[in-house]
């Protein structure tokens, strides 16, 4: 399993844990995976920038970002004013379902 960092202010949707463990191979199987868990994070995950061993999703592969069970992933909540909504295929290409990197595309 890999550890995903949960920030303090979507704490209350997983009971208060600051850390939790993931099940998948890559991050939107994580978010998968702990949206089933804490269906509360779902409306959540779209606002948050997500970084796999420290490198921003966004510069990888976005939600087709592989992790494995020595990754570290760290949700951090965007700030406003900030970068859009994390994406949906990670493609560097623009596609209707939102900007690279945006969680849209698995949210929406």
């Amino acid at each position: 399993m890999t550890l995903v960092r949960i920030p303090p202010t979507l704490r209350p949707e997983t009971g208060g844990q600051q850390q939790v463990q993931a099940e998948g191979g890559t991050v939107r199987d994580l978010f998968e995976d702990l949206t089933s868990r804490f269906p509360a994070l779902q409306r959540q995950l779209q606002y948050a920038n997500v970084y796999v061993d420290r490198e921003d999703i966004r510069t990888l592969e976005g939600l087709d970002t592989p992790v494995d069970d020595d990754s570290e992933v760290i949700l951090l909540p965007a700030m406003a004013g900030g970068l859009a909504p994390l994406a949906g295929s990670g493609s560097r290409r623009g596609n209707s379902s939102g900007p690279p990197g945006s969680a849209q595309h698995f949210l929406g």
